[in-house]
């Protein structure tokens, strides 16, 4: 690495390099010698092995872990009270509130009446915290017995779930197998196995981690994709980024004694809506260098430079908010720090952000509304600030003579490179005297990308921060999976006759020949042409609970008119259209409006733009509030809001498409956008800001950020993607051509398949009249099908796939169907033996059902075949076959299959419209009936349980926990045994869950 590290202690929770500590040992390890050697591991590490099996002798334990940390004895009596009321409270939620406040204390009152405090875990002094480890817990009290393969206790209680498999079983199974615990054991009996609050999965090759994210709220019902997705679990790594995989080492470094201490301890974060945060460790390890440049520069009384300060280079995307505001909260607790300001970019600071500042500490963007706030912040006690750029420079304007200037403080910003950081820099080292600055940034400037109206006067990065203090480079981010890779294509927008080549337009007016109506037309019938394709937009996923058909784009133009004229396009174009897309488009002034491959911060100032301009934007502004009921306009107040208004609209998938000039380029996040078409110039730094707005992990469905150009920017591609990554970058940040996934490439001499290979086999294999047995068939099938799901899923993205796709080339689309009708059975198959047993049917399989569902057959289409098929009186053997295989072939349609076959055997119509009013009436009718029908068999309450599930086909899922649950089910005698009262809950959620998935989005 290319910075110096001045101060690093033995006891850095992220080690700065690992060394490989595995023997050379190639001998087969069944799971049972893996497990072995991971507790004797761990053994060694200073845990204590203890053997614990059940309920009792962890109760009894933990009783001996807290007297020994509080030097405290119980009364037996006293005991029992503060189990029940203090450590069996109900939830995942409420025990986590308990580990993650300031002290994680708790109290307990003896026979005498005396208080006393109860430590849970000493958070001053971590090596004051007995580690120990149990495996073959047996938990029988639950929905299905299991049997927990190890877990590491801190204090006694269970705090660290490890669950193993052996090598060569994917690793995603062990995930699966956590899942089950929690929804059907780990909150029986005393429920202590709420407390834990990191996962660990390994199958001895690689091993991952993350949170037991309460808003997750016991995985037994919930369907939200959250953090307990798969895709956001995460390898341990060293501080230079290299991955430490194999369980042997990564036991040696994770569980450390010091590091998985100050994990829980430091770098877990409950926000305020109720999800648990894990750092990564690449944000561990910025923190630290951080934290250790602050404790040098004491030691060093150097403050008051850039020896004294540096920057953190972390790649868009990476998760730079959470690691600067916890470095924010850490300096603050140092005991020579006066104040620690965390600071950023008032346009950063949309709803959805302050939402996220707020998570991390409740009040602390609210609370800074004002410079008279911030000045009554800065002359109190809070030794924390989160206040804007604009804020902190109007305070220094006004206050040229504060004491603030002679205290010690830290500034940390979360986005160095601002274009008001330039004056407020200057401010900084004129006034303040005693301080260390530190900056996050994406994307550094370097001597390459900067330039003489760059942020910062032309200064570097390293010139205005000092060194560099840590690196989470694009190519680091990809290969952790922490951002996707992007795909990228170019568009020739002019006509070979033309012989122009947009690069050498240098000698005539450029923004003439771009912004020509025929040249924009052409490129806004091209987009419309294939938005569809680009986004997806005909397939569906789930986000937060319910379906959403495709994602959202922008639209990067190159100036005002050009924003003007792609607007004025699309509205004429879109007339027409009868599923039109929702466009807005938004720009302000900027003094710098030559075009120089540079994106520069815009300001919300919207006075300085010329009259033709500002009415263009009135009038842009009153078609949105149109389309969404709004009252913005360019006001400057109400521009703002304007802002705010589409960056919400935005994120929530209600906007297409946004047209762009500079902003929302730059600090702008949204999982929902996979899409950016550019037809404006972008080098660098500005490049991959923009390119990143596209490439955050969604779901398996998004794979990678769609970049469509409409100039010719393959240079300014290479030379981004060289200095922000390496030379060999380009690999690993953009994805392959078209013809590498469809037919396959050549690698170090060896031919890697494509899909067209994939589907030679599948047919050779897997003949589609043969039926699958046995389960090693079963096994190769869900592979197989599995690629072939995730090459049609990358595949759909290319114009020319629909053309290429066998199936369709072939008239085999009905294969197609009979294959995934297969897949999905297996599915349902094995997940109901999962269900009932602690291991899978099948152990080491993965399914790819998010991709199963984004291709789904919506009832709309069936019901049409469904009307056709009763005007023909029910005598098209083949339209009837058409209607069950697409039912058979959908897995969200499954379970309406029953519906709709007994609607067709119980209905005659002689008009199309009369079916429709006939199936509306026959589904009002049947869900009527089958929900009073549960309510009388399960003695629910009428009212409540109508209410509740009212508002589930509202809010389009069902949460069978919560108070809201809780009301509608009928009196349970207080005698009964705990596990009757969870099995008779289970057996009503069950029920109700069904109901549900019959009857959501059936009319």
């Amino acid at each position: 690495m290319d910075y110096n590290i001045l101060y690093e202690t033995d006891y850095d929770t992220v080690v700065a390099r690992y060394e490989d500590k595995r023997k050379n040992n190639k001998s087969y390890q069944s799971e049972k010698e893996l497990e072995n050697e991971f507790i004797h591991n761990l053994t060694n590490l200073g845990y204590e092995y203890i053997n614990i099996k059940n309920e009792k002798e962890l109760t009894a334990n933990l009783k001996i872990q807290l007297e020994k940390l509080n030097d405290y004895k119980f009364e037996q009596d006293e005991w029992e009270i503060f189990l029940k009321k203090e450590i069996q409270k109900e939830g995942i939620l409420e025990k986590a509130k308990i580990i993650h406040n300031d002290d994680c204390i708790t109290n307990t009152i003896n026979s005498k009446g005396v208080i006393k405090n109860i430590n849970l875990i000493d958070k001053n002094n971590i090596h004051n915290n007995k580690l120990q480890v149990i495996n073959q817990y047996k938990e029988y009290d639950g929905k299905y017995k299991s049997i927990y393969d190890v877990t590491v206790l801190i204090n006694g209680l269970p705090f660290i779930h490890i669950e193993l498999k052996r090598r060569g079983v994917a690793l995603q199974t062990a995930f699966s197998q956590i899942n089950r615990y929690q929804r059907d054991s780990f909150w029986a009996g005393s429920s202590l196995f709420e407390f834990i609050q990191i996962f660990v999965i390994s199958n001895g090759t690689h091993t991952k981690y993350y949170s037991n994210t309460t808003r997750y709220n016991h995985v037994k019902r919930n369907a939200k994709k959250t953090n307990n997705s798969f895709e956001f679990t995460i390898f341990w790594a060293d501080a230079e980024n290299r991955r430490i995989a194999d369980l042997v080492n990564f036991t040696n470094y994770f569980f450390a004694r010091h590091t998985i201490l100050n994990i829980i301890i430091r770098y877990c974060v409950l926000t305020e809506d109720s999800n648990l945060l894990i750092m990564r460790p690449y944000q561990i390890a910025a923190c630290e260098r951080i934290l250790n440049k602050i404790k040098y520069a004491e030691n060093k009384n150097i403050y008051g430079g850039i020896d004294a300060g540096g920057y953190i280079w972390h790649t868009t995307g990476s998760g730079k908010t959470l690691t600067s505001f916890k470095t924010s909260l850490l300096a603050s607790k140092t005991d020579y720090i006066d104040k620690v300001f965390f600071v950023v970019d008032r346009k950063d600071l949309d709803y959805q952000t302050i939402k996220e500042y707020e998570k991390y500490q409740k009040g602390c963007v609210s609370s800074n509304k004002s410079t008279r706030i911030l000045q009554q912040q800065i002359e109190g006690d809070s030794k924390i600030i989160v206040t804007t750029i604009q804020k902190l420079s109007t305070f220094i304007k006004k206050n040229k003579f504060h004491n603030i200037y002679n205290k010690k403080v830290v500034l940390i910003f979360d986005e160095c490179h601002r274009s008001q950081f330039g004056e407020m820099h200057t401010n900084i080292i004129k006034y303040f005297k005693k301080y260390s600055i530190f900056g996050f940034t994406g994307t550094p400037i370097f001597k390459e990308n900067a330039s003489s109206i760059n942020k910062i006067q032309g200064k570097t990065t390293p010139q205005v921060f000092g060194e560099k203090l840590h690196t989470y480079t694009i190519v680091d981010a990809i290969h952790d999976e922490t951002v996707l890779p992007f795909k990228i294509e170019y568009h020739d927008t002019f006509k070979n006759k033309d012989n122009i080549d947009d690069k050498k337009v240098s000698g005539i007016n450029k923004e003439e020949v771009f912004i020509n109506d025929k040249r924009i037309e052409l490129i806004v019938k091209y987009i419309l042409e294939n938005f569809d394709i680009k986004t997806k937009r005909n397939s569906s996923y789930s986000i937060d609970g319910k379906r959403v058909n495709g994602f959202n784009s922008i639209l990067a133009v190159s100036s005002i008119p050009a924003a003007v004229k792609y607007y004025k396009a699309f509205k004429k174009l879109l007339e027409k259209n009868t599923n039109p897309l929702r466009i807005a488009v938004i720009f302000t002034y900027n003094p710098n409006e030559e075009e120089n491959g540079y994106i520069d911060d815009e300001s919300f100032d919207t006075a300085d733009l010329d009259k033709s301009s500002r009415d263009f934007l009135e009038y842009a502004v009153n078609d949105y509030n149109k389309m969404f009921n709004t009252a913005f306009d360019t006001s400057s107040d109400k521009f703002e809001n304007y802002y705010k208004d589409i960056s919400q609209r935005v994120k929530n998938k209600e906007i297409d498409l946004l047209i762009v000039v500079n902003m929302f380029l730059t600090g702008f996040d949204a999982k929902t956008v996979n899409t950016l078409w550019v037809d404006k110039n972008l080098k660098y730094h500005s490049l991959i800001q923009a390119f990143s707005r596209t490439n955050r992990i969604l779901n398996s469905v998004k794979t990678f950020g769609n970049i469509v150009c409409f100039r010719n920017l393959v240079k300014d591609v290479e030379d981004a993607v060289a200095l922000f990554g390496n030379k060999d970058a380009e690999n690993i940040v953009l994805l392959k051509d078209y013809n590498s996934y469809f037919y396959g490439y050549d690698k170090n001499g060896h031919h890697e398949k494509g899909y067209i290979d994939y589907i030679e086999e599948l047919y050779s294999k897997f003949p589609i009249n043969e039926e699958i047995t046995g389960e090693h068939n079963e096994k190769d099938f869900i592979a197989l099908y599995g690629i072939i799901l995730k090459l049609r899923n990358i595949l759909s993205t290319f114009e020319q796939f629909d053309n290429d796709d066998p199936f369709k080339k072939e008239n085999k689309e009905r294969d197609l169907q009979d294959y995934q009708s297969k897949y999905i059975d297996l599915y349902n198959k094995i997940v109901k033996k999962a269900n009932s047993e602690k291991e899978s049917i099948i152990d080491d399989i993965v399914f790819e059902i998010e991709l199963i569902k984004q291709v789904e057959v919506n009832i709309d289409y069936i019901l049409k075949l469904v009307m056709e098929y009763l005007l023909k009186n029910k005598q098209d053997e083949e339209l009837a076959l058409k209607i069950y295989k697409s039912i058979d072939s959908s897995i969200m349609l499954r379970n309406k299959k029953e519906l709709i076959e007994e609607f067709i055997n119980i209905t005659n119509i002689n008009k199309e419209e009369d079916g429709y009013r006939e199936w509306e009436h026959y589904i009002d009718k049947t869900k009527e009936k089958e929900i009073t029908d549960i309510i009388k068999a399960e003695n629910l309450k009428e009212k409540d349980t109508l209410s509740y599930i009212n508002n589930a086909f509202r809010d389009g899922e069902i949460k069978t926990f919560g108070v809201d649950f809780d009301k509608l089910l009928p009196p349970i005698s207080r005698f009964s045994r705990e596990e009757n009262r969870q099995e008779k809950k289970n057996s009503i959620a069950d029920k109700l869950i069904r109901f549900f998935e019959k009857f959501y989005n059936i009319s």
